[in-house]
């Protein structure tokens, strides 16, 4: 299962990206919305995982966009700051996104919430070996 993480910290993005491969996802990056979509369209990820604040994109755009103009269904998880604006949220939500995380976050707690959406839809994700 390919999962997109598209996030522009990237201390925050090698952390997520490290404990996602761990756990047995395919990891796609990007750090901002245009790489985000170049991404979607080029690996079809299983899952998207965005932070709500990037450089130079509207990320809730970027979710639109996902659920209107591709009409995808792809679970997307939203990251956002402890300070930011709950109407931004409820906004992601509106949208499609399915859930969100506050940072500071455990990047178990991501997977684990991943593992839930899935489980929700009925996909089982089992550990693969990695090399």
């Amino acid at each position: 299962m390919t999962i997109l993480i598209c996030e522009h910290e990237e201390i925050m993005l090698t952390a997520i990206e490290f404990r996602m491969r761990k756990a047995g996802f395919k990891v796609v990056r990007a750090k901002n919305g245009k790489e985000a979509e170049e991404r979607i369209a080029a690996d079809k990820p299983g899952f998207i995982v965005t932070d709500l604040v990037l450089p130079n994109t509207d990320v809730l755009g970027l979710i639109n966009t996902v659920r209107s103009k591709q009409k995808s269904d792809v679970p997307i998880i939203m990251i956002t700051d402890l300070d930011h604006a709950d109407e931004v949220i409820l906004e992601g939500f509106k949208l499609g996104a399915n859930d969100f995380v506050t940072k500071p976050f455990k990047p178990t707690e991501l997977i684990l919430r991943i593992k839930r959406i899935f489980q929700d839809r009925g996909i089982v994700v089992e550990r693969e070996k990695i090399s």
